[in-house]
């Protein structure tokens, strides 16, 4: 069992984190009910925020993989030499001077915001079910990651991938998935008269989708050499940080949605 002093470091942010999290919740809820333009409002000023974040750390880390290839030929020969940058570092700087590299990886990440930007937007737009659905989705993508980051750090145990982000654990990961669905499950229940059955195989995808994309950015910002995308969000991070869940789960979402049809809530 942990001692008090290594409880107290594991708990160290929970309380920032929870201010944090109860100013943004209310704002978001209240404009994914409303709708319109209060939502295309919030999507689209997150997206650019997105956007803005992932292009300081791209020309963070390649100031970083520029400097160590300029301190690495300068120490060429040395027995000491220094090591060079992570891997991306290092497929930046030798992409060619062109910025091959860099722009792709730049398209590649502003890609990624768009398509859960324009995703999210769509399925608010349905008329019908737009608003249940885009309920249901954050119940289960918040309460997946609030569970996996509890319990996880209460519970503690093996790693879940060590490699990308040692701070995940199996029981933290489990913790999330059960109540995902168990979350999902009265969120069906109480946004539609259907029978909310249906809500526990898509919760279940949903909450697995949200952990790979959790698991996704961590890979991510190992790579880049940093702990956090930014520092907006108190106890957070960045905006990286705290929807990169939801940037996987929602175009799944948005795919299902397409599958079955306009007027149709995901779990039916």
């Amino acid at each position: 069992m942990p001692d008090l002093a290594e409880r107290s470091i594991r708990w160290a942010d929970l309380g920032i984190r929870a201010v944090s999290a109860l100013v943004l919740a209310p704002i978001a809820l209240a404009c994914v009910w409303l709708g319109g333009i209060a939502f295309a409002v919030i999507v689209v000023a997150t997206a650019v925020g997105l956007a803005v974040e992932w292009l300081r750390l791209l020309q963070a880390n390649r100031r970083r993989a520029e400097a160590g290839a300029a301190l690495e030929r300068d120490e060429r020969g040395s027995m000491h030499s220094p090591r060079s940058s992570s891997p991306l570092s290092r497929v930046i700087q030798t992409s060619g001077d062109s910025a091959f590299g860099h722009h792709a990886l730049r398209v590649a990440g502003f890609g990624y915001v768009l398509l859960a930007a324009a995703a999210l937007l769509w399925l608010r737009s349905d008329p019908v079910a737009g608003r249940s659905d885009v309920l249901f989705l954050l119940c289960v993508v918040w309460s997946n990651d609030i569970s996996a980051y509890l319990l996880g750090r209460w519970i503690g145990g093996p790693r879940l991938a060590p490699r990308i982000s040692p701070g995940k654990t199996w029981s933290g990961a489990a913790g999330g998935l059960v109540a995902a669905v168990a979350v999902g499950l009265l969120a069906a229940h109480v946004l539609s008269d259907t029978p909310p059955w249906g809500a526990i195989p898509v919760a279940a995808v949903l909450g697995v989708v949200a952990q790979g994309g959790d698991l996704l950015e961590s890979f991510v910002k190992r790579r880049l050499e940093v702990k956090d995308s930014g520092h907006l969000i108190p106890g957070h991070g960045g905006l990286f940080d705290r929807l990169d869940a939801l940037l996987a789960a929602t175009p799944v979402a948005a795919l299902l949605a397409l599958i079955l049809g306009r007027g149709v809530v995901l779990w039916q």
